[in-house]
């Protein structure tokens, strides 16, 4: 360092910190507003009759029993209740007991290009994943295994001056799948993204918000076998999502996704968890444990693993 900068290095340290101060507390309001916007839109769902919250059971929807955390007010989930509106103050016990926690949840989706003979093969070209709140936790554009023959611009918003940054597949399906394991999955189409990541994702970790309608129960949305996320956002948000002469964007999309799971997630965990009890076979592994699983021993021929001697004879030619 030169001699002389060291006092001014030492004023700008109070900058510093007021500068990183006033970024937080714009994120908090930020935040805050998001969250009340949210939350208006759930107490209208809940006015028109869209969306309502279950009483518990052995319950009356207007008194809590003895000993709930309703009636003894003990520690509530943060996103129980909205302003102005009783109807959600009270989450259901089995939500409380057994449903993960925020961080253990995130939305995924994924922005495909056509390679192959006329392009009619897709593969990933770019992969967004947001956290529960909607932060951005990974973006980046991925570079296909074979040479891209349609952009697909117009849907995808991938151009070919995207490419010029993109990381090779392998290393973002590396990436992509450490931030999807062991957490619950939130998406649209989700068989498509989990498709061109090639990659298998628990059942029982997996929300796919075309099942939206149905847990709202309205029959204006179920004409189509599977409605568009636009159409979701727009009916059931109030905002417009993939506008414009850009493309999709992944990350509005993600976000987008996750907003419609929060609007239902008592009604759907409440599901998830009781068809678990009922049938817990559905807790199978995903792709990625079952690769590490079938580098064991067991799963080799018996002339290639460990400890195998030539007496013991291997693989029988013929046999298979």
């Amino acid at each position: 360092m030169v001699q002389g900068e060291g006092p001014g290095s030492t004023q700008c340290l109070p900058n510093a910190s007021l500068n990183a101060k006033d970024v937080l507390r714009r994120r908090h309001k930020r935040r805050s507003r998001q969250h009340q916007r949210f939350m208006a839109r759930k107490a209208l769902l809940q006015e028109q009759g869209l969306l309502s919250m279950p009483p518990e059971s052995g319950s009356s929807p207007s008194e809590a029993p003895p000993g709930s955390e309703a009636a003894s007010g003990g520690r509530q989930h943060p996103r129980a209740g909205f302003a102005g509106g009783g109807l959600g103050s009270r989450r259901p016990a089995p939500r409380e007991a057994s449903g993960p926690s925020p961080s253990k949840y995130v939305a995924v989706d994924c922005e495909m290009v056509g390679t192959g003979p006329r392009g009619c093969v897709s593969e990933l070209a770019r992969c967004s994943v947001v956290s529960y709140h909607g932060d951005v936790l990974y973006d980046k554009y991925i570079r296909p295994e074979m040479p891209i023959v349609d952009y697909r611009t117009r849907w995808s918003g991938i151009t070919r001056q995207h490419m010029r940054k993109a990381i090779p597949f392998q290393v973002a399906q590396k990436e992509i799948l450490k931030l999807l394991k062991g957490k619950v999955v939130v998406g649209h189409a989700l068989h498509n993204d989990f498709q061109a990541l090639k990659y298998v994702h628990p059942r029982s970790q997996t929300r796919d918000t075309t099942s939206v309608p149905s847990l709202l129960g309205q029959p204006g949305l179920h004409t189509r076998a599977r409605v568009s996320l636009k159409d979701l956002a727009l009916q059931l948000l109030h905002k417009r999502i993939q506008v414009g002469q850009h493309g999709h964007s992944s990350v509005e999309d993600a976000a987008t996704a996750m907003e419609l799971y929060r609007l239902v997630e008592d009604r759907w965990e409440q599901e998830v968890a009781s068809s678990l009890w009922s049938c817990p076979e559905d807790r199978e592994p995903d792709s990625s444990t079952d690769v590490e699983q079938y580098m064991e021993d067991q799963y080799w021929p018996e002339d290639l693993a460990p400890g195998a001697g030539a007496g013991t004879g291997g693989v029988q030619e013929g046999s298979e």
